[in-house]
């Protein structure tokens, strides 16, 4: 009887896995086929600010790539650090040097204004900005020359508040690596051009780029209520929707890099993501139960002993998960590191699956090493939760 239900149930799930890649794949259809802004129409001063804490060699031609913007509008980038002696700032001064047109400023954030130390550095670089537009995007984000253009093209229409776009992640050798660049372009790309089709339109933000005017960053009441949260990103799209502005997806793909992480390290930044996203978005995240086909679909062959029909099932889940992964992936994000590691989808997502379940069994998450309690989206160190219940 048990083993019954279990395959009923586990054939109901790969069904509902079946039709979100079939609505993903519609929703990429659907955003490929939009037509592009013209970028040559609208180009206002912008700020773009980037947040730094330590340095590693990628970090520089990230940097570079920002100062080779074909863009006829006024522009300057703001490095903040917490203090001049980061080894980030040695890198900024020669980046200065390398591209004197550009004009690049180091900015001291000294205090700690929350748990999270990339917005508390953010709301003390915004008061340093010059013009009416902000863009904020990691310090190890590589960029297209036309990335500004594209960008701020949006903002000609003023319901625009928030400007944002996907990302792939270039990998680092390791297994982890390679699991999460593969499901940023796979899976995560999908599921955000599925919210968008599904909603509307897109009600957050993607840290990978958080273009926005003045006026919708005021309406919020700036970057200070956000210094706790855990998807600042995310959070800083929905509070500028929720004020009545529109949030733009823009068909620019900008690069990150993924550190060759092991594979807990892995696992643990995949858990931070995973508990973020369940308090962010609560009713979304539980539904992305329905969206795991793959590893459903394998469960069901195991709980149906191997029979016809769960051959069959896990036959058609493959294929449509495959042609998702490829149209997302290598169609949508450009993502040629898919087709290496596309023999890693089952693991990955068989993986992914666990750490949704595991994400609801707590609520701490590790961050720069250090351990931090979750309720509702906001973070407080451990230890100074501690410190509070003596």
């Amino acid at each position: 009887m048990l083993a019954v239900i279990v395959e009923s149930i586990t054939t109901i799930l790969a069904l509902c896995g079946l039709g979100f890649y079939l609505a993903a794949l519609w929703s990429a259809r659907d955003f490929a086929r939009r037509k592009r802004r013209g970028a040559d129409q609208f180009h206002p001063p912008v700020s773009i600010l980037k947040p730094l804490k330590g340095f590693d060699h990628d970090m520089y031609a990230s940097f570079a790539s920002h100062c080779h913007q074909q863009y006829a509008g006024q522009y300057e980038i703001l490095f903040g650090v917490t203090s001049l002696d980061d080894p980030s700032v040695a890198a900024v001064e020669e980046l200065k040097g390398e591209f004197p047109h550009v004009e690049i400023r180091v900015v001291l954030c000294p205090e700690v204004l929350g748990t999270n130390g990339k917005v508390s550095n953010l709301a003390q670089m915004v008061p340093q900005a010059r013009f009416t537009h902000i863009l904020i995007n990691d310090s190890d984000i590589k960029v297209s020359p036309r990335y500004l253009e594209r960008v701020m093209a949006p903002f000609a229409d003023a319901r625009v508040g928030m400007v944002t776009a996907l990302y792939r992640g270039r990998s680092h050798g390791t297994l982890g690596s390679k699991m999460e660049a593969l499901g940023i372009s796979t899976d995560f790309a999908a599921g955000v051009l599925t919210a968008r089709k599904l909603e509307g339109r897109i009600r957050f933000g993607l840290g990978s780029t958080l273009a926005m005017s003045r006026e919708a960053l005021d309406a919020i009441g700036g970057l200070a209520p956000l210094v706790d949260y855990l998807a600042d990103d995310y959070e800083l799209g929905a509070r500028i929707a929720a004020k009545g502005y529109r949030v733009e997806l823009i068909d620019e793909v900008v690069e990150t890099t993924v550190p060759a992480y092991s594979f807990r390290q892995f696992l643990a930044h995949q858990l931070r993501w995973a508990r973020g996203m369940r308090d962010a978005r609560k009713k979304g995240y539980a539904g992305v139960l329905f969206t795991f086909g793959l590893p459903w679909a394998v469960l069901n062959v195991i709980a149906a002993g191997a029979s016809l029909s769960s051959l069959a099932l896990l036959s058609l889940v493959c294929v449509a998960r495959v042609t998702l992964a490829l149209a997302v992936g290598v169609g949508v994000v450009r993502d040629m590191q898919v087709l290496r590691d596309l023999w890693l989808l089952l693991p990955r997502d068989m993986v992914a699956l666990g750490l949704w379940a595991w994400s609801y069994a707590g609520n701490t998450v590790t961050w720069r090493d250090k351990s931090f309690a979750l309720k509702d989206g906001r973070m407080q160190e451990v230890s100074g939760l501690a410190n509070q219940q003596r």
